[in-house]
């Protein structure tokens, strides 16, 4: 299936994710795991994880539409990002775009319990890509996944250790979960630590069964709409944009992030997360939006916020 975007829409997301030269198009790049991270790392940098159309909006709904998509991250120049869904499927069509072999996968998630994951899996709410290089290695690409995401492809290699932002590790278990009664069907499980010495969090788990766009219009509507259950976006505002810098090879990689929990700006600068900023009302959070994030909102989009149950009232 041809990708919904056009030579000329990917020169201009190839901006506006800065990507270097020898990784656009025009100097066609071969089809390799070089490539694939510069693509990733960069979509990463350049579009933030945020769930701010939930909040701040009139409609308080979030469309799956690649060309809505588009505009509100590429052409509004507003700093925009999106979440999980909107994000993968976007960057689903550029690597399309690009010439890629891709599909999008469901997933299931653990909710956080105490800032770690745990308890049971719950139903279908996040979205991966698998890509498979002509050379015929697969990787997994998570581009909206938050704070404890992978900040590079993922091989489909059982076991593989793959360094992440600071001391993490993160990597892929071709493993069953405890709520399955046919244990042959085997799922991907995403799984990371903060440390050598730390024990494995086992995050989220997939298939490699492809997922069709109408699969994950039904997910968005659950997460987008929901508000009780597991269902943490409607009752939470949400940012987390990852930040490029120098690694220890001297090239270009994730090395640190900021994030926002409804009034809290956190920060890691590859070690611990710390809180830089507690927000108490609403200009404090538009202004931190625009501030730590280079997000600007409408004012039609800020008023959007009042009277829901995320609103900041200047209360203690």
């Amino acid at each position: 299936m041809a990708s919904a975007y056009t030579p000329s829409q990917i020169a201009q997301y190839e901006s506006h994710v800065l990507l270097p030269p020898r990784f656009r198009k025009a100097s066609n790049p071969p089809l390799d795991i070089a490539y694939l991270t510069a693509l990733h790392i960069h979509q990463l940098s350049s579009v933030p994880y945020e769930n701010l159309l939930l909040h701040y909006s009139t409609h308080h709904s979030v469309s799956l539409d690649p060309q809505v998509i588009f505009k509100k991250i590429v052409t509004d120049k507003r700093g925009r990002g999106g979440y999980c869904m909107e994000n993968s499927i976007f960057f689903n069509h550029v690597l399309r775009a690009l010439g890629f072999t891709v599909y999008t996968a469901g997933v299931r998630i653990r909710p956080r319990v105490g800032g770690v994951p745990g308890g049971d899996y719950i139903g279908w709410v996040h979205i991966v890509n698998i890509v498979t290089l002509p050379c015929g290695s697969k990787y997994v690409l998570d581009v909206g996944f938050g704070g404890d995401g992978a900040t590079k492809p993922l091989p489909l290699i059982s076991g593989h250790v793959t360094s992440n932002l600071g001391t993490q590790e993160i990597r892929l278990l071709h493993d069953t979960i405890p709520q399955q009664m046919d244990q042959s069907q085997k799922l991907w499980i995403y799984q990371y630590r903060n440390g050598r010495d730390k024990e494995w969090n086992s995050f989220y788990a997939f298939p490699e069964t492809e997922f069709l766009h109408a699969d994950f219009e039904v997910m968005s509507f659950y997460t987008s709409q929901f508000t009780g259950g597991t269902n943490f976006q409607t009752r939470t505002v949400l940012i987390v944009r990852f930040l490029l810098g120098e690694g220890e090879d001297g090239g270009e990689e994730i090395v640190r992030k900021v994030m926002l929990v409804n009034g809290e700006v956190k920060r890691n600068d590859g070690g611990k997360t710390r809180v830089v900023m507690v927000c108490k009302t609403e200009e404090e959070r538009v202004s931190a939006l625009k501030e730590h994030f280079e997000i600007e909102l409408t004012e039609e989009e800020i008023a959007g916020v009042k009277g829901r149950n995320v609103e900041l009232l200047g209360e203690e």
